[in-house]
C-alpha cells in the first residue's frame, strides 16, 4: 500500500440528531481525493472513534470504501478497549475492502511493553492488510520507542508504516537511523510537518486537510521537493490553523474550520461540546484572518455538497 503523501484523518460528520451523516462523509471522501490527497484514514482520534459503537464504525468504513471506489486507499483506524474487539474491527475492515489499518494501543489501559507489543501484534496478525502503527504518547499514554518499533518490524512483514505523533521530530530521524527505509514514516502532528519531512518523513496523516486539502498537499509537496522558500511561505500562513491540531479540543476546532470554509458543520458528540463564548470568537478570528490571506494559487476549488 502507498503510505506516502497527504492522507487526511477524516472527521466524522454528524447531523442535528448526532447520527452519522453518511451522505456528507461520502462526498467529503471524494472531494479530498479530487483535491490531491493520497487516501483517507477513518475512525481515528479526529474521527471521534471512541464515541462510535462497533456497528457505527463498520458503517462509516463501508461508506468510505464505497465512496472512494479504489481511487485511493481507505485506512481503518483500529482502537478499542479490548484486544478482542480491536481484532474484530480489523477483520471487519478487511472484509469491507479497506486497504490498510492504523493500529492504536488500547484505550484507557496503559500497559508495559510486553502487553502493548502483544496487543498490536495480535491486530497485525488478524489480517493480511498493510499496517501503520500510531504512536501518540501525548493522547494515549503509550510510547512506542524506536527500538521497540524495530522489534515489531522484524517480526511482522505487514507492519509497513508509523504515524509518529510524539511531537518530537527527532523520533523520525531515530527510526530512520535504526531501519533506514524498512518503514514509511508519517508525521501526525500538523505543526511539525516540515520539520518531520526534513528528517525523513514521507507521509502526513493530516488534520487541517479536512478543510484545506489543496493547501496541505501543496505544503507537503514543497517540503518533499526541497522547495524551501515556497514551503516556508505556505507554512507561515498555515501555522495558526495547523496549531489547532495540537490542543485538547482539536476535534472541535478542526470541525469549526470546516464549517467556516463551508465543508461540514461543527457538531461533535459528547463528552465533547462545541466551543462557545470567548473561545469561539478567538478561534473564528484566527480562522477568518487566515482565510482572508489564503494563498490564491491553491485556494480555488469547488466545495462538496454541504449538509
Amino acid at each position: 500500500m502507498n503510505w506516502k503523501g497527504v492522507t487526511p484523518a477524516i472527521t466524522t460528520c454528524f447531523g442535528k440528531d448526532l447520527k452519522v451523516d453518511h451522505g456528507f462523509m461520502a462526498d467529503h471522501c471524494r472531494w479530498l481525493l479530487e483535491n490531491g490527497c493520497t487516501g483517507i484514514v477513518a475512525l481515528g482520534s479526529l474521527g471521534e472513534g471512541a464515541t462510535l459503537s462497533f456497528d457505527e464504525k463498520v458503517e462509516v468504513l463501508r461508506t468510505c470504501v464505497e465512496a472512494v471506489h479504489r481511487r485511493g486507499p481507505v485506512v481503518a483506524s483500529i482502537s478499542a478497549l479490548t484486544t478482542s474487539e480491536a481484532v474484530s474491527l480489523a477483520r471487519a475492515a478487511a472484509d469491507l475492502g479497506c486497504d490498510g489499518l492504523m493500529v492504536l494501543p488500547p484505550y484507557v489501559y496503559q500497559g508495559d511493553w510486553r502487553e502493548m507489543k502483544t496487543h498490536v501484534a495480535v491486530v497485525f496478525e488478524a489480517t493480511p492488510l498493510s499496517c501503520m502503527l500510531y504512536n501518540n504518547p501525548v493522547a494515549y499514554g503509550t510510547d512506542f520507542l524506536p527500538e521497540q518499533i524495530r522489534e515489531l518490524a522484524a517480526e511482522h512483514e505487514n507492519f509497513e508504516a508509523v504515524k509518529e505523533s510524539s511531537t518530537d521530530a527527532r523520533r523520525v530521524s531515530a527510526i530512520r537511523a535504526l531501519m533506514d527505509r524498512r518503514l514509511e514514516i508519517s508525521v501526525g502532528v500538523d505543526d511539525a510537518v516540515l520539520e518531520a519531512i526534513g528528517v525523513g518523513a514521507t507521509g502526513w496523516v493530516a488534520g487541517l486537510a479536512n478543510a484545506l486539502p489543496r493547501e496541505s498537499v501543496e505544503l507537503f509537496k514543497c517540503g518533499i521537493n526541497g522547495e524551501s522558500a515556497r514551503a516556508f511561505e505556505l507554512y507561515r500562513w498555515f501555522l495558526p490553523l495547523l496549531r489547532m491540531d495540537t490542543v485538547p479540543n482539536f476535534v472541535q476546532l478542526i470541525k469549526l474550520v470546516q464549517a467556516e470554509v463551508g465543508i461540514g458543520n461543527p457538531r461533535v458528540r459528547p463528552p465533547r461540546l462545541e466551543v462557545v463564548g470567548n473561545e469561539l470568537e478567538q478561534a473564528r478570528k484566527i480562522i477568518r484572518d487566515a482565510l482572508r490571506s489564503r494563498p490564491q494559487s491553491v485556494s480555488n476549488y469547488a466545495l462538496p455538497n454541504k449538509k
